[in-house]
């Protein structure tokens, strides 16, 4: 493992308050950002350049792109938005009963995918007419409230409270394909799906990671394993830290993790090994996000208060270029086998 000494450059007009989530678009270097000031911002992260912005009436939660220049946000006024930078416009897809914690967009089946912490998740249709009795598809109760969400082609992972986890299959969302518990023992922080689509990780409040797989043969559960991380030892004493962020490296499969102890670690999961270490940043990391070549990772270097209301350090984004060597596998090395 090797620590790098960068971390990467600041974006200028950064958020006021703190920074819920942000995303880098599927087709350019363009950046979603949501916050805690009520604003939803779009970055050219490649010029450093603040493309837009809307306001809402209450915390931005999350945020999700469409296109390059349009996308969804969820906020904690309740409602789910569209908004078109190009346009300058939003509308209303629809309501939950309380405030709206995550929000996807699936591009294989057309649709937005809300989770609330009312216990619900919502499926919209993001082409109808403005208002929810033309937009929603469905509501599905949930356990308890829904914390993360995460998506890979059809398939769909609900990490609520109580550490229940849901995966549905989008064709068919009557009930889940699959109803888990969390093998972590504490509260879920995040979850996102291994790119190929066999599986998923999940973070926790615990400074934990889990690697599950969706196939239930014995074979493939016997793979599943999980791993601390983002901790610290000092005076004998084993310090915690929130692991609130993981963002899978869209080439290699490896993936990102940040936590409140202002680390960012890549992993090779499948070798289960540490690759990296960047350099620490001012303040927690509440979000990560690489681009859709893997060549830059953002960084939202934000207090997600975790140690309660105290003097903190800015909220900040940091976008730091990923060289191959920082992310790709290391192939296994077999000592005294003939080559």
């Amino acid at each position: 493992m090797t620590m790098v000494p960068t971390i990467g450059r600041e974006l200028s007009n950064p958020p006021s308050d703190g920074i819920s989530n942000l995303r880098f678009s599927n087709s350019s270097d363009h950046l979603l950002v949501s916050s805690w000031d009520k604003s939803v911002r779009l970055y050219d992260a490649n010029a450093d350049l603040l493309r837009g912005e809307f306001k809402h009436g209450g915390a931005v939660l999350d945020c999700c792109f469409h296109d390059d220049s349009s996308g969804f946000s969820v906020c904690a006024d309740y409602k789910v938005r569209r908004i078109d930078f190009n346009a300058g416009k939003e509308d209303v897809l629809g309501t939950h009963d309380k405030p709206v914690r995550c929000v996807e967009y699936s591009y294989a089946a057309g649709q937005v995918i809300t989770g609330s912490w009312d216990k619900t998740i919502k499926c919209w249709d993001p082409r109808g007419a403005s208002g929810m009795e033309r937009t929603q598809i469905g509501t599905y109760q949930q356990p308890e409230r829904v914390n993360s969400l995460s998506l890979v082609g059809n398939r769909l992972v609900v990490a609520t409270a109580g550490r229940h986890v849901n995966i549905y299959d989008l064709r068919y969302m009557s009930q889940p394909e699959q109803r888990r518990e969390s093998s972590l023992k504490y509260q879920t922080r995040c979850v996102r799906c291994y790119p190929n689509g066999s599986g998923y990780a999940l973070s926790s409040v615990e400074g934990r990671v889990s690697m599950e797989f969706f196939d239930l043969s014995e074979a493939a559960q016997a793979k599943k394993y999980a791993f601390k991380c983002h901790r610290k030892s000092e005076d004998g004493k084993d310090i915690v830290y929130p692991v609130n962020a993981i963002a899978f490296h869209p080439i290699y499969g490896t993936f990102a993790s940040g936590g409140c102890d202002g680390f960012v670690n890549i992993w090779d999961g499948n070798n289960k090994k540490r690759l990296y270490q960047y350099s620490k940043y001012p303040t927690s990391i509440a979000a990560l996000s690489f681009s859709r070549d893997g060549g830059l990772l953002a960084v939202a270097s934000s207090y997600t208060f975790e140690e309660g209301d105290k003097p903190h350090e800015p909220d900040t984004i940091f976008v730091r270029s990923v060289n191959e060597i920082e992310v790709k596998p290391k192939p296994k090395v077999y000592p005294n086998r003939a080559v």
